[in-house]
């Protein structure tokens, strides 16, 4: 093992990839990887990304599988998916990395509701589990799913499914009360290090878009010690419970694979995923959790890929660095991206014939740095700006609509609005 650890997201398109990425892109001692036989949001976040890689039912799976892996010197390969998780469990010993999961035992019981109830069935936090219906309310869930898919609460004989093969169902007790997710991180000596508890205040598809931190009680410190006890479980891994109608939490589901909104743990200072690859590659880990609260909300983001090539930026200073008085943290985003692939930035601006300071004199005062643009053009009111520009390979950003107007029908460069500065940024690291 070198001093830089190779680590391959698979797949690398949904949304606990994008924490797995959002954890691990900043280690300066990881070199990450995102894979997938299906493209989609991966390729957006992921800067080293393979795409069209063979899904885990083809026969040629494993032999392109370990080239990738051999290839890019991957140390460290990571699951997203519990039935990825489960064949890459089954085929340890075939696949020439570490595999960040459990062993085969474990994953084939977290994979399946009904042998983790039976697996705990006599614990008094295991649900009322029923071979059939005699009385209602209850829940029906499939012994192998996830985000809550063909799972149903059933009221009266109208509810329930007529064409259902109720061996691939579970049969549990309605639980009324508060949902909570507890992200667990277990060492590679089985102690459980990390034990985080989350509400689930809103839940969108079956994924929890808002969540907070909740406190830890001995009874979630139970539950979660006794399926540590009772599973062999490496790295990070979750489970959730839910009240019943006394208020008593029944266990819901575990998982050993990384869970989207594990983020709040890493707000509070526990990086899962990052120890989580220490201990796959026999490193030493320790735990601090932050003393604050937390609460995380999600909704959609948009990220973009154009065919736009350019290496020089025009762009305005008033109204598009500086909106209201207040540094454009979206333009500082796009500018030191700039720099850091060796773009070409002239600032272009009226700002002198307009204020009572300079441009340089406004720059030091919200302490942007002169240095970061190749030149600083000032222009009176008289001198167009599509007459300074040059504009081989150029893009030129301006909130004024006029000014945008001016360049694009003189010089037929692309021109951006303030707004869309997001489409220039590029989130792969």
């Amino acid at each position: 093992m070198g001093s830089i650890i190779g680590v391959l997201v698979f797949p690398a398109g949904e949304i606990n990839s994008i924490e797995l990425h959002d954890a691990l892109s900043t280690c300066v001692n990881i070199k990450l990887y995102g894979a997938s036989s299906i493209d989609r949001h991966g390729e957006f976040v992921f800067k080293n990304y393979i795409s069209n890689v063979p899904k885990i039912n083809e026969p040629d799976f494993l032999i392109n599988f370990n080239h990738i892996i051999v290839d890019n010197n991957i140390d460290v390969v990571i699951p997203t998916h519990d039935d990825v998780a489960l064949f890459f469990a089954k085929n340890r010993d075939n696949i020439n990395a570490s595999i960040l999961t459990s062993d085969i035992n474990t994953t084939e019981i977290c994979r399946d509701k009904k042998k983790i109830y039976e697996l705990f069935s006599d614990s008094d936090f295991n649900p009322i589990i029923y071979d059939k219906i005699s009385s209602f309310p209850v829940f029906i869930k499939p012994r192998k799913g996830q985000g809550g898919i063909g799972s149903k609460l059933l009221t009266c004989d109208a509810d329930v499914p007529g064409n259902i093969d109720w061996t691939e169902y579970v049969i549990c007790e309605y639980l009324p009360g508060v949902e909570l997710t507890v992200d667990c991180f277990t060492d590679k000596n089985g102690n459980l290090q990390a034990i985080l508890p989350r509400s689930r205040q809103r839940v969108f598809g079956g994924v929890s878009v808002q969540a907070q931190n909740e406190p830890l009680t001995e009874e979630i410190k139970n539950i979660a010690n006794t399926i540590n006890a009772r599973l062999k479980i490496l790295g990070l891994w979750y489970f959730q419970i839910k009240k019943d109608s006394i208020g008593r939490y029944k266990l819901e589901e575990i998982s050993v694979r990384c869970a989207g909104t594990m983020c709040l743990s890493r707000a509070l200072g526990v990086n899962l995923p990052l120890l989580s690859v220490y201990e796959a590659m026999g490193r030493e880990t320790s735990v601090f959790i932050g003393d604050y609260n937390v609460m995380v909300d999600r909704t959609l983001i948009s990220r973009y890929k154009t065919d736009l090539k350019y290496n020089t930026v025009y762009i305005d200073f008033d109204d598009t660095i500086i909106i209201n008085g207040k540094v454009n943290l979206k333009a500082m985003h796009f500018l030191y991206q700039c720099i850091n692939n060796n773009k070409s930035i002239f600032l272009i601006t009226r700002h002198s014939a307009d204020h009572n300071d300079s441009v340089i004199e406004a720059l030091y005062h919200h302490k942007i740095s002169l240095e970061m643009f190749t030149d600083i053009i000032e222009l009176d009111f008289d001198t167009p700006k599509h007459k300074i520009i040059d504009p081989a390979g150029a893009i030129f950003i301006d909130n004024a609509f006029y000014e945008r107007k001016s360049v694009r029908e003189n010089l037929h460069i692309p021109v951006f609005d303030v707004d869309g500065i997001e489409v220039l940024l590029d989130w792969r690291s």
